[in-house]
């Protein structure tokens, strides 16, 4: 098997070689051995590392990533919790779609002050109902 070294790890994904030794000192990568100085890894750390990122991009810790790979460095995906933070997702995308449709109606509103525009109204009331919802943790 070919091992790949921490400079091609880095060029392939992007991954600055910093955050491949700090990855690799959480135990969140482990790397096989050294040429020279230069930390090797088995091409599987290319998955390891793309479940890291998606993780990372989805909200979980580096802790929480941790606990998706097994002792062997396989994926352990915790099922249960990818759909939580999908659900989660789910809400923040329409409250931002929300926001967006509400920012581009501020921005096109053809009514002379923004106060006299129904819509305009009607959305401020709902982002607020919605602000206020959040804050009192329904």
């Amino acid at each position: 098997m070919k091992l790949l070294d921490i400079g091609e790890v880095s060029k392939k994904t992007g991954t600055p070689t910093s955050t491949l030794r700090y990855y690799d000192e959480l135990g969140l990568i482990s790397s096989v051995a050294r040429h020279g100085l230069r930390r090797q890894f088995t091409p599987d750390v290319l998955l390891q590392l793309a479940l890291i990122t998606m993780g990372k991009s989805a909200g979980f810790s580096l802790e929480e990533i941790s606990g998706m790979f097994g002792l062997d460095g396989t994926p352990n995906i915790p099922r249960q919790e990818f759909h939580i933070r999908a659900d989660a997702l789910d809400r923040q995308i329409r409250e931002l779609t929300a926001l967006r449709d509400t920012l581009r109606h501020v921005a096109d509103c053809p009514a002379p002050s923004h106060l006299e525009c129904p819509t305009f109204r009607r959305l401020i009331d709902l982002a607020h109902h919605r602000g206020t919802k959040k804050a009192s943790g329904r």
